[in-house]
């Protein structure tokens, strides 16, 4: 029989406090914590040792693994989100299935060592260049989801429709191997995708510019009949809220609401550029937003109304989409900062409640609600913060959330854990030995 394992939290964030001395108990048959014990002062015989303050698994909610690869290299000289774009499609021509394995593997790594147990993979790299399917037409799919597997995390993926260059456009030549030809294609492909232990299968519009407005029901009803969740990049550009006008007289969000893709499995990814009326649209019909603020501050898109989506009633969640950095306390820590250099004022939200997008709100807009909480019943997946580090030393543990989310990096992540499984430990990856080899041994490969 497997033997529980007991992992001691010198401090653990219990969703509203930070508690000394917490004993979790997983159970390996199922990966689950059977138990949460307080008022534990020492480590019981046999227990795991996790010095500092554990959180919940943070879920990264929006990734685009292969942008990990312009880390860097988009940073020479000046632009526009469109001039970085045609980087990005320069990177993504030279993929294949094993090339994307070995990439994704060492980026999903790099999130484990951040802490990440969860990651929202917006997949849309589907076929070859020019567009010929692979043998298996989910080979790239399939690539990530083992990449995952290999790197110790969960993974949702977010198999998106991607059919048109902009309004009434086809394709061009890049955006070729995205595209399945009809959202019909499109299903019929996702169809051949199944979850498994670690893995579970959404889906995505990639925006109202690439799927035709008379497509987006398809993709609605297939995530519908699947109760799947479903992520949409929203308005993140003004230029697309002006396509969008131009070509249907309504703003990008009003267009999906017509064509039923908002509601509570929905999340909008950014949501900058928004009306009053397009926030009512997505707090009234609970559809998330996921902020992904390093990105949105890189490509010098804008600053979204995170507060004022969720006062609507959209609940929020974290990305690091590009990965110009992969650091979800960063992402947690930027919402709040961004939203106090908009409105010049600070305390938008707490650092318990910028931990519950990071951690609860994300798993439960991948579909994992049974993640993201240390309580009985919840997958055991755990994160644990250095409170000694030259960032983090000073502070009492009780305010240790504060300390977290408002002083730690990535650099501080002493531990992950998922499943029950010690995936991180103090600081090292126990699965992919060499991660940083791995980035850029991945990344030299696209440059061959």
């Amino acid at each position: 029989m497997p033997v529980t394992t007991t992992y001691w939290a010198e401090h653990a964030w219990l969703g509203s406090h930070v508690e000394p001395g917490v004993a979790i108990d997983a159970d390996p048959a199922d990966g689950r914590i059977a138990a949460v014990r307080t008022e534990v002062t020492a480590p019981p015989p046999g227990a795991v040792t996790l010095r500092g303050l554990t959180l919940p698994g943070l879920a990264n909610a929006h990734s685009h693994a292969f942008h990990r690869a312009l880390r860097g290299a988009v940073q020479i000289g000046s632009g526009t989100f469109w001039t970085w774009r045609d980087t990005m499609y320069g990177v993504a021509d030279k993929l294949t299935p094993d090339r994307y394995f070995a990439l994704a593997r060492a980026t999903y790594a790099e999130m484990a060592l951040a802490g990440v147990t969860c990651v929202g993979e917006f997949h849309y790299l589907h076929h070859a260049p020019g567009g010929t399917p692979y043998d298996d037409p989910n080979a790239m799919g399939e690539a990530l989801l083992a990449a995952a597997a290999e790197a110790g995390i969960r993974i949702t993926l977010l198999d998106t429709a991607y059919l048109s260059a902009g309004f009434g456009e086809p394709p061009n030549r890049h955006q070729l191997r995205f595209s399945d030809g009809s959202a019909d294609a499109w299903a019929e492909r996702a169809d051949a995708l199944k979850g498994c232990g670690h893995a579970r299968i959404g889906a995505a519009v990639h925006s109202v510019r690439a799927v035709p407005a008379a497509q987006l029901a398809t993709v609605a009803a297939w995530a519908a009949d699947r109760d799947a969740p479903l992520h949409v990049h929203l308005s993140e550009q003004t230029a697309e809220n002006d396509a969008c006008r131009a070509a249907h007289g309504v703003t990008p969000t009003r267009l999906l609401a017509d064509h039923g893709v908002l509601g509570p499995r929905t999340t909008a990814v950014h949501a900058t550029h928004l009306t009053d009326e397009d926030i009512a649209l997505l707090g009234g019909s609970s559809t998330g937003t996921c902020m992904c603020p390093t990105t949105e501050r890189d490509l010098a898109d804008g600053i979204g109304p995170a507060a004022a989506l969720q006062r609507a009633g959209s609940p929020l969640s974290l990305g690091s989409d590009s990965h110009a950095v992969i650091d979800l306390l960063e992402e947690a820590r930027a919402m709040e900062l961004d939203e106090r250099l908009r409105t010049r004022t600070r305390g938008h939200w707490t650092a318990a409640a910028l931990l519950r997008a990071a951690t609860a709100d994300g798993h439960a807009a991948l579909g994992w609600s049974d993640a993201g909480r240390i309580e009985p019943g919840a997958l055991a997946d755990l994160t644990t913060v250095a409170l000694d580090s030259v960032r983090t030393a000073g502070p009492h543990p009780r305010l240790g959330a504060e300390t977290a989310v408002f002083a730690a990096t990535n650099a501080d992540v002493r531990h992950t854990v998922v499943g029950g499984r010690h995936v991180v430990r103090d600081g090292v990856h126990q699965l992919v030995e060499d991660v940083a080899g791995a980035l850029a041994d991945s990344i030299a490969a696209l440059r061959s």
